[in-house]
């Protein structure tokens, strides 16, 4: 008995001990491993906003921190091994055709965040690219298609196990983030011709959203709703409606004085917020960029003439409540479709002797601006094309000083920049280890002239411009006027990369797009002291070009980050239908999708 008692011991001890060397051995593999992670596990809160600067690893909002940098602190890869990044995934989105993608995606708790065209959001993990989930809204094609300018989204939002994004039949949703069931709906357009377009943003526990279509003449609003519940909570027409009614809040009653004449509030008026929004924590300020007028001609809106508040403006607003404490308009009387809603940058900077706490921002206008973001000072503004015809520079307060003969009438006046603008939708990024800002600037131009016969119609783009008919064989073209003093303009064209120093206000180094015409995403600085554009790499601090790889164009704005180690960096690339998500690490070696026939795949 004792014996077989002892026996039963000693198997029970070797079973005992099997069992725990082979949990030992599990415990060693499982640690090898990367660890498994959720969006349980990596809620986004208001801290990890406010904070999202330090956070090396994760890209959590649209600019990577609120003050939209889009600057990462991670050096992994860097000047001297960036040649040896290589493809470590790919994922193939199967982005519904017929619609460019724009949004920069985001990653949090180690899963990457994104939306495609016609507001196909999507998840997948961002060690791998294995998908997770996708969720497809079935936004009508009908109509939407029309509208301007396509049926594109530029970012979701991640906040509190939710993912948020603007849609193009005019609403919020909330999405969960770990499995994308749709949680919550807000309708926040009823006007058909106004969409959703731009990113998203958090703060203070509030979606703000802005709206888009200018160019169907319909009245620019930007809204603030309550995430968790989806209600509105203010909203900010950037525009004043009808005079002979009460306007929706004071701020419009000053603005309705500099629109003289005419019956602008029927044709909607414009001020589209389409892009351009950050935040300043310490200041407790949201700024928001506005967009042009609609129809464009000044002289169709507010034909006695004025500023035409608050198109192509900065505005500083409370979020808790959306009251206005400052505003800064860029272009006063806007004629020529330049918009103020490209992305801004907050930083502090020494000025004059003493550090300042500004707001960067260059608009389609062709200037570069400098203002303190906490009061709306103007402290300094140049012009960062090298070709301006529209304006000789800025008065002491930021005014432009327009050149003689740029407004045009029914007689055709071709200015530099054109409506395509010096800089549009693609952020610009910000290093402060090198103090410079990187931003991809378009020297273009365009002819403007209003049509005499223009009446407005509901439901067309409505810019009141004429569309000049191309000469006749052996005939020459039609004359075109030029603003006074544009003979002695440069003679430049095209696409660059340029590296601009705030503090002095000029370029520091300045780069051709070569035939780089699909390679115009924004760009993204690092700390490795690489800057990163169209799938490219350069050198922060001397423009020279240290890697490049041909992804089949239609890039979009880069992000990085890092998961167990190791830093990534991520593209969308090629055109529809086959849009993918490209990932880089170092000394990754998969290889790089062909591209296929544009209608062998993609839904309409």
């Amino acid at each position: 008995m004792a014996r077989d008692s002892n026996m039963r011991l000693n198997s029970t001890f070797r079973f005992v001990l099997i069992a725990a060397m082979a949990a030992t051995a599990a415990w060693v593999v499982t640690a090898q491993q990367p660890r498994p992670t959720t969006a349980k596990q990596a809620k986004v809160t208001d801290a990890t906003l406010r904070n999202a600067a330090k956070n090396a690893e994760e890209w959590t909002t649209y600019g990577r921190d609120q003050s939209e940098t889009h600057f990462s602190p991670l050096k992994q890869i860097d000047t001297t091994n960036v040649k040896r990044l290589g493809l470590a995934w790919s994922y193939e989105t199967d982005s519904p055709a017929g619609a460019n993608i724009e949004g920069t995606p985001l990653v949090s708790g180690g899963v990457m965040y994104g939306i495609l065209g016609w507001n196909v959001m999507f998840a997948l993990d961002a060690r791998t690219g294995a998908f997770k989930w996708r969720w497809d809204p079935e936004i009508k094609r009908e109509h939407i298609a029309t509208l301007c300018c396509g049926p594109v989204n530029r970012g979701v939002a991640i906040y509190n196990g939710k993912v948020y994004a603007g849609l193009l039949d005019g609403r919020l949703v909330a999405l969960d983030q770990e499995t994308g069931k749709l949680l919550w709906q807000t309708q926040v357009l009823t006007n058909a011709d106004t969409i959703l377009t731009s990113a998203v943003r958090i703060v203070k526990g509030k979606v703000i959203v802005g709206s888009s279509g200018a160019e169907q003449a319909v009245r620019g609003e930007f809204s603030a709703y309550n995430a968790e519940t989806g209600k509105l909570v203010w909203k900010f027409y950037t525009v004043p409606g009808d005079p002979s009614k009460p306007f929706e809040h004071p701020e419009l009653a000053m603005a309705a004085k500099t629109w003289i004449g005419g019956e602008w509030w029927k044709m909607g008026g414009g001020g589209t917020v389409w892009d351009a929004m950050a935040y300043d924590p310490d200041a407790d300020l949201l700024y928001v960029g506005t967009g042009n007028g609609g129809p464009w001609a000044r002289d169709l809106r507010s034909p006695g003439g004025g500023d035409n508040l608050f198109l192509g403006s900065v505005l500083a607003v409370r979020p808790d409540t959306g009251k206005l404490v400052w505003h800064f308009q860029e272009t006063p009387g806007e004629n020529w479709d330049f918009t103020s809603v490209q992305p801004f940058i907050l930083a502090d900077l020494p000025i004059n002797g003493r550090t300042r706490k500004v707001l960067m921002h260059a608009p389609k206008n062709g200037f570069f601006y400098i203002l303190d973001r906490v009061t709306g000072e103007f402290l300094s503004g140049e012009k960062f094309v090298q070709r301006m015809t529209w304006a000789t520079g800025l008065d002491a307060k930021g005014r432009p000083l327009e050149a003689k003969g740029a407004r045009y009438g029914t007689e055709p006046v071709k200015t530099f920049p054109g409506a395509a603008g010096a800089r549009n939708w693609q952020p610009m990024s910000y290093s402060p280890i090198t103090g410079l800002v990187y931003m991809p600037v378009n020297e273009s131009s365009s002819t403007f002239a209003i049509d005499p016969n223009f009446k407005f119609t509901p439901g067309v783009r409505n810019t009141g411009m004429l569309r000049l008919p191309p000469a006749a064989p052996g005939q020459p073209a039609p004359l075109v006027k030029e603003p006074e003093g544009a003979e002695n303009q440069p003679n430049v064209t095209g696409r660059f990369l340029v590296a601009w120093d705030p503090k002095v206000q000029k370029a520091r180094w300045r780069i051709s797009g070569e035939n780089n015409a699909l390679r115009n995403g924004g760009t993204m600085a690092t700390a490795g002291n690489l800057v990163f554009q169209g799938g490219m790499a350069f050198n922060a601090e001397t423009g020279e070009k240290l890697w490049d790889v041909d992804l089949g164009g239609n890039y979009v704005t880069p992000i990085t980050y890092m998961l167990d180690g190791k830093q990534y960096v991520s593209y969308f690339a090629r055109a529809v239908p086959n849009n993918r998500m490209f990932t880089f690490a170092l000394d990754a070696n998969q290889p790089i999708p062909p591209t296929r026939p544009a209608d062998t795949k993609g839904k309409q």
